[in-house]
């Protein structure tokens, strides 16, 4: 039976919907707190780097088209050494679902279900991605496709719509004064798109791999297009000042949007639908990579029985934060620190991979 069943465009749609996921909301401000009005360029430096990871990433899954990086490290560096890293990636994601299923209930009992306890809006968030993940790989990439119109066609008519109030004076200068500070807000920036480890997953179940690269720079392009132009259309509206005094910039943005005509005055409500969409996309990505990945590191059958198994330690995890604001402090830190996972581990994979070809080369040229 032929696995190979997703293709380029399928893949590209898996990209930009677990990429755009619950960092909607507090993106623009985690630009401007480290670049000011330099939060556009701190943005596209973050896109930059989170894109570097990515190519790196789809490089390697081009030269092993069977297997993931769970299993292609074993090969590269060794067998022991290759699952102890490996046990890194998977705890880093799973931390990941952790974080992003507190950050969607904060946000919901925030804004909108005021009486409902945060502990129910998060178990219901993961009890759905839990459900979803025991479908198989094609399934998942169905449901990508499905919900990726509904993701980026709301939000592209916000920024449209707001753009319409925004003052060029606020993004000026376009360099932030303090470049250390830009840097960090790159790395935090670039976080946003860790999502994008999913490709290593998704390549040997394309139709031709050897696009993949292709899928890859479709979608960080779109993804981190949208992000840019989220950044700008806020920055631009509200102002730095005023941003830093707004927790989900984002959402305002949305809520001081009117569609011409006075169809709709306020867009936050629709714009929260869309933008839970895009949680549980990027949550069911990151849930389903971190079983997957279990699976083929113990070498079992079947993920099913592994997405119930974990549902209660993640949920554990992501009511640690005391807080909102220890919350969004620890998101800071650990995904500035999984870059280390993301960017640095896939490129030493690499370099480490292509030197050893190399040699196997000259040696089979030697002995010729």
């Amino acid at each position: 039976m032929n696995t190979r069943k997703i293709t380029t465009i399928q893949a590209t749609a898996i990209l930009i919907s677990t990429i755009i996921g619950v960092g909607v909301l507090p993106l623009p401000l985690f630009a401007v707190q480290e670049g000011g009005t330099g939060a556009p360029l701190v943005t596209f430096l973050g896109l930059a780097l989170g894109a570097i990871g990515l190519v790196i990433l789809t490089h390697l899954g081009i030269r092993h088209p069977q297997k993931t990086i769970i299993t292609y490290n074993e090969d590269i560096i060794g067998k022991w050494l290759g699952r102890f890293c490996s046990l890194f990636v998977i705890l880093f994601f799973f931390i990941l679902t952790g974080l992003a299923a507190r950050e969607f209930g904060e946000v919901v009992v925030a804004g909108v279900l005021q009486e409902t306890p945060l502990e129910v809006t998060v178990i219901v968030m993961l009890l759905l991605a839990c459900i979803s993940c025991r479908n198989n790989i094609n399934v998942f990439s169905y449901i990508h496709n499905f919900y990726l119109p509904i993701i980026l066609a709301p939000v592209l008519i916000v920024v449209a719509l707001s753009l319409k109030n925004a003052n060029l004076l606020y993004i000026r200068p376009i360099i932030g004064t303090n470049v250390t500070h830009m840097f960090l807000g790159a790395l935090t920036i670039s976080a946003l798109f860790q999502g994008s480890f999913i490709v290593t997953m998704i390549i040997p179940s394309m139709k031709n791999p050897n696009k993949a690269m292709k899928s890859s720079l479709w979608g960080i392009s779109i993804s981190g297009g949208l992000y840019l132009l989220l950044v700008i259309a806020t920055v631009s509206v509200f102002g730095t000042e005023e941003m830093k005094q707004i927790l989900w910039p984002t959402l305002e943005l949305a809520r001081t949007t009117a569609v011409p005509g006075n169809v709709l005055q306020r867009l936050d409500v629709i714009f929260l639908a869309v933008w839970v969409t895009a949680v549980f996309t990027t949550l069911f990505s990151s849930y389903f990579f971190t079983i997957y990945s279990i699976k083929q590191l113990l070498h079992i059958q079947d993920h099913k029985m592994l997405s119930y198994f974990l549902f209660p330690f993640i949920f554990i995890l992501a009511m640690l934060p005391q807080n909102i604001f220890q919350m969004y402090e620890f998101i800071k830190f650990v995904g500035r620190a999984g870059l280390l996972i993301t960017i640095l581990y896939p490129g030493l994979l690499l370099m480490i991979d292509f030197l050893k070809n190399r040699r196997l080369k000259g040696s089979a040229s030697q002995q010729t």
